[in-house]
């Protein structure tokens, strides 16, 4: 492969840190672990859609990176001596987004992806080096639109599906609407597909997926290898919101080895969130995404495993240890679990909203969103926090956001620093103790349907967008029959889940605990985060009395494993003497 000789191969300058100049010590120390090779124009060092093993550092010379694929051939960067290549993807296992060839001969230093991770987990100065610019690179391809492909229509359920799973895993990619671009109809044809086959995702040259599932994309991807042998580990982490990475980051770091299960993608969601203002440690703010892909990180370069996308569908104790069951068949054992599922986004009742969902309702405010209805008058629910960032973060690219707040007072349930931002936005409107009745609309929203409940009075007003923060349920559908839950399906723990395992038995007024089999005198006493099921943790929003704040999710994922630590090694052996108990009987 050659660069098109009209390119220009002026070095790409560096405005955000993406691509640093390694000083001369630090290319020496790379070379302790890494072979030279000798490269000349056309050499393709990796592909689009293709696999890398290797980190590649320019020593003489220069290299273009560009896209390659059926649409054309488009130089995003060129760069030169003591610059490194790769992105995110490399220390993750992912398939690369762009191509790296050589435009000018020289050579390079090739150093295998397992020594970078080393780098990375052991050399404070390089290795911080070399994962901030990854980060950065991965962010910057985002914005460029570089990446996978995916075309479809902006009404098929299944497009918006793997929207939604590339723009929440982070995943660089491009969305070619059929309904409104106009060289979709010529890139079909130049691929041999019909419309009716869409959507389709383009990996690179030649590799097109036909509507595949989450886990077909994930797995052509790099984001989730077939399953390994089946083994037990020391503790698995169902979700990877910030509970869940929390608990995988201080598990792994101490010792344990951690399977980390998440449905959708890492952050849960916080990574939705546009700015989180009020964490500790960030006076600035920082995004939810950002903040996610940074533990997410963390967690792999202690040793935890980080399974996307994998639902949990089923918890089963088993000889000592616990089985969970995955949707797609899978399974994984562990000795210990911490549940860290979150809770999910409540949808509005209301007439025409299944008609619309897939086009027009959102329930989350990411720049996806916000490039779909850009320009467009929009109407966001809510008086919580989500529904205030989400409602800042809109009102910059929309010219009229109104707020439909059920509350009297925009400040009765939303944070002060942000209820004043929204009060004082000459772009939103803010309608309180109103709540929405009806969606208007065919194939997209029209109007929506207000009611003042203090008045009964209606009005109807023109939005092409629904934006819904209306509270949220536990995800613990899987776990009713499995753990004690309360009144809203929130999981008890400590001396409430022990309360509610205590039943009568027999005649004479006995007591006997379902947290294990043991008579009472002997029943297992619960850790402050530990189920009704004794070696079962929960963590985050999804356990009953939790503040659902992200500090005080990452605060339960690290007590969790605490406690898990302790049960590992103190009273595990109470579990044990349960179970021979049982055996006995």
């Amino acid at each position: 492969m050659t660069v098109n000789a009209s390119a220009d191969l002026t070095e790409t300058p560096d405005p955000y840190g993406a691509f640093p100049r390694l000083t001369e010590e630090q290319v020496a120390a790379l070379q302790t672990v890494g072979e030279r090779r000798s490269v000349r124009p056309g050499d393709v060092l990796y592909r689009e859609g293709e696999g890398s093993d290797d980190f590649f550092v320019i020593l003489e010379g220069k290299v273009a990176v560009l896209e390659d694929s059926s649409a054309g051939q488009h130089v995003i960067g060129v760069h030169g001596p003591r610059r490194f290549l790769g992105e995110l993807g490399l220390l993750i296992g992912q398939t690369v987004f762009v191509t790296a060839v050589v435009a000018e001969a020289g050579g390079v230093l090739v150093v295998p992806a397992e020594q970078l991770r080393k780098i990375v987990t052991q050399d404070q100065v390089l290795g911080d080096l070399i994962l901030r610019a990854l980060l950065v690179r991965r962010s910057v391809l985002i914005g460029l639109g570089v990446g996978i492909r995916i075309i479809g229509s902006r009404y098929s359920p299944d497009t918006r599906r793997l929207r939604d799973f590339a723009t929440r895993n982070r995943l660089p990619h491009h969305w070619i609407d059929l309904e409104s671009d106009p060289g979709a109809e010529e890139l079909l044809r130049r691929l041999g597909l019909e419309p009716s086959e869409c959507p389709v995702v383009v990996l690179g040259p030649g590799r097109v997926l036909r509507n595949p599932t989450n886990l077909e994309l994930a797995r052509a991807l790099g984001l989730r290898p077939r399953s390994p042998p089946e083994i037990t580990c020391d503790l698995i982490v169902v979700g990877a919101g910030p509970a869940g990475l929390a608990a995988a980051v201080y598990g792994a770091s101490e010792g344990l080895s951690t399977v980390v299960l998440e449905a959708m993608a890492t952050g849960g969601q916080a990574s939705t969130s546009s700015r989180i203002e009020n964490y500790l440690g960030f006076p600035a703010g920082i995004a939810g995404a950002e903040l996610a892909e940074r533990a997410t990180l963390q967690a792999r370069k202690f040793g935890a495993q980080i399974t996307v996308p994998g639902e949990a569908a089923r918890l089963d104790p088993a000889d000592g240890t616990f089985r969970v069951q995955l949707r797609d068949g899978d399974s994984v054992i562990g000795r210990t679990v911490v549940i860290a599922t979150g809770v999910r986004y409540r949808k509005l009742p209301v007439p025409g909203l299944a008609e619309l969902e897939a086009a027009s309702v959102h329930y989350a405010a990411t720049v996806m969103e916000a490039q779909l209805c850009q320009g467009d008058p929009v109407v966001a629910v809510g008086g919580g926090n989500s529904a205030g960032q989400a409602t800042l973060f809109l009102s910059r690219f929309v010219p009229r956001l109104t707020l439909v707040v059920r509350e009297s007072e925009l400040g009765e349930n939303m944070s002060r620093y942000l209820a004043d931002r929204i009060e004082h936005n000459p772009t939103i409107d803010v309608l309180t103790h109103c709540e929405v009745r009806e969606l208007i609309g065919e194939k997209t929203l029209d109007k929506v349907v207000v009611e003042d409940t203090a008045t009964g009075e209606r009005q109807t007003l023109e939005a092409h967008a629904l934006f819904v923060f209306i509270g949220a349920e536990p995800h613990t559908e899987w776990l009713r029959d499995r753990v004690a839950l309360d009144d809203g399906g929130y999981i008890l723990t400590g001396a409430d889940a022990a309360a509610a395992s205590v039943v009568p038995e027999g005649s004479d007024g006995s007591r006997r605990s379902l947290r294990s089999p043991l008579p009472l005198e002997m029943s297992v006493p619960a850790l402050p985060l530990e189920t009704s099921v004794p070696g079962v943790f929960a963590a985050g929003d999804v356990r009953s009395g939790s503040t659902q704040r992200v500090s005080a999710a990452v605060g339960d994922g690290a007590n969790a494993i605490r406690q898990a630590h302790q049960l590992l090694g103190g009273h595990m052996h109470v579990v044990r003497l349960a179970q021979t108990y049982v055996s006995s009987k």
